[in-house]
């Protein structure tokens, strides 16, 4: 309600209604030019604002404690007790409840999962963030408790069972990828499990090493701890046996992997056990396989085309021969002559001393000072742009064109590696028994779970939901003798959000 002086000298009373700080409509009263008529239009605003509606006492008496007659009335103030991120919190319990983990019935396993995608951390310092999300926390020992229940009601096959029937809602699974990672640890000494392998990183830290199986998409469906120094091509053939074991409908599944999985003996064992796979395979073998082509148009290829061969791998009984499909792409062969030219120029940088020997391709080490190996520089010049798959699936089932295509979906189980090392902060592992980690792993598993889901339904990042949804706190409000819960404003791009994460998104 205000006072608005006119052009002829009256006062103007108006009530003024706004949605924060805009004004949506302005209602007249009238005008009065003295101040009996004045007092009357301030009157029927008071009665018209309330609408005969109770007002809001927000007056106090304090007693004085030697005389309880004599109170005296003090205005009582909003008080915030306190904040919290249950928007947030909400949204992605929504997510865990539609993925089916509900069903353990643990509300330290799912804080612990919560937890971890909203602010990775130690368990115990998981406790601070959800105090500062506004939801109650379990207690250390809680936790501690949660972690032996996790391995002993062995909540990991629960939760592939959930990912499993939540990934094959819509029919049956046809490709699945499969990768290995490693996490290492802070600490100087090996044990049975962690123990110093091969590190992509070449760290020398203790590890081990966790086989990642997930659908086209990189959802994840299965998880599993190897020691650390396991070869990369003796996980596969383990995690696809207990999955087929665990999911019975699980059958003529093809496998994607990358060249790491590339043996003779590796390849033979998959297909001994029933499995169908596609791997990549090295450059070095495409002057082999395309011998013909390569002798009658050299290295001219259309962008996008494909070429069979047949390769013979393996030894006496296991000897067998494999379909290789070669794809030549412009692209890829831009992003490999720069690959080179950078790779050139650190080996002309060695040979020059301005730069110290370490493993670079181009450099040739002998008893002369170092050189530039223009001769391998050539050879790879020659083949970029070319990249070979080795499969077992007849041609009739995937021609070449599709055995490309299916093998590019192996980028989306590198980047569900990539969220549980940097979004999820899987590492380094602070746990020392076996099954702590198993623990950790689990809980990570299902942390990867919900964000993948959460990504599918907004396609926005995990890190993109958590900056945009975060920040929009709820609030505990004392006022008086009354507590209220007051919502925060909404902004357009974070409601759409929570309704993908709500119906299901895209």
């Amino acid at each position: 309600m205000r006072r608005v002086p006119t052009a002829s000298g009256a006062t103007a009373v108006q009530i003024v209604h706004k949605r924060g700080r805009v004004v949506v409509d302005v209602e007249h009263i009238g005008s009065a030019h003295d101040d009996a008529g004045l007092e009357l239009l301030l009157h029927v605003a008071h009665e018209r604002l309330h609408a005969g509606q109770q007002v809001l006492g927000l007056e106090l008496s304090t007693a004085n404690p030697q005389n309880p007659a004599d109170a005296v009335a003090v205005s009582a103030r909003p008080v915030v007790e306190a904040t919290g991120s249950l928007i947030l919190w909400q949204a992605l319990a929504n997510v865990y409840d539609a993925l089916g983990f509900a069903v353990m019935r643990d509300e330290a396993f799912k804080a612990l999962v919560l937890g971890r995608i909203i602010e990775p951390t130690s368990k115990v310092d998981t406790i601070r963030v959800l105090g500062e999300v506004g939801v109650t926390s379990p207690s250390r020992a809680t936790f501690q408790r949660c972690l032996r229940r996790i391995v002993e009601r062995d909540y990991r096959e629960t939760v592939s069972h959930a990912c499993y029937t939540h990934a094959t809602r819509g029919g049956g699974l046809a490709l699945v990828l499969y990768d290995l990672t490693t996490l290492y640890f802070e600490t100087p000494r090996e044990d049975g499990l962690r123990k110093v392998g091969m590190s992509k990183e070449r760290r020398v830290d203790p590890q081990v090493t966790v086989g990642l199986l997930t659908d086209k998409t990189g959802f994840p469906l299965a998880v599993h701890l190897f020691e650390g120094n396991k070869a990369e091509t003796k996980t596969v053939v383990p995690v696809l046996t207990a999955f087929r074991e665990q999911h019975a409908d699980a059958k003529d599944i093809v496998v994607v992997a990358d060249a790491g999985m590339l043996s003779a003996a590796n390849l033979t064992s998959l297909e001994e056990a029933g499995f169908s796979f596609i791997v990549g395979s090295k450059t070095s073998k495409a002057p082999y396989d395309l011998a013909t082509h390569l002798e009658r148009h050299g290295n001219a290829f259309d962008d996008g085309q494909t070429i069979e061969a047949t390769r013979t791998m393996g030894t006496g009984k296991n000897k067998r021969g494999r379909r290789v499909v070669w794809q030549w792409s412009r692209k890829r062969y831009r992003h490999d002559i720069q690959a080179i030219n950078a790779m050139v120029d650190r080996a002309e940088a060695v040979a020059a001393g301005t730069r110290a020997v370490k493993k670079d391709r181009f450099v040739t080490l002998g008893d002369a000072d170092p050189t530039v190996d223009w001769n391998l520089v050539k050879r790879a010049q020659y083949l970029a742009g070319l990249k070979g798959y080795v499969t077992n699936v007849d041609a009739d089932t995937l021609d070449g064109p599709a055995v490309v295509v299916a093998y590019h979906d192996l980028y989306q189980v590198e980047r569900s590696f990539r969220m549980t090392k940097t979004d999820l902060a899987a590492r380094p592992v602070f746990h020392r028994l076996r099954d702590s980690i198993e623990a950790h792993l689990t809980v990570v598993f299902a942390a990867l779970a919900v964000s993948r889901e959460a990504q599918a339904r907004t396609g926005l990042s995990i890190n993109k939901i958590l900056k945009t949804l975060r920040p929009l706190r709820t609030a505990t409000v004392t006022i008086g003798r009354q507590q209220i819960t007051a919502e925060p404003r909404i902004p357009a791009e974070a409601q759409t959000i929570l309704n993908d994460l709500t119906q299901g998104g895209h």
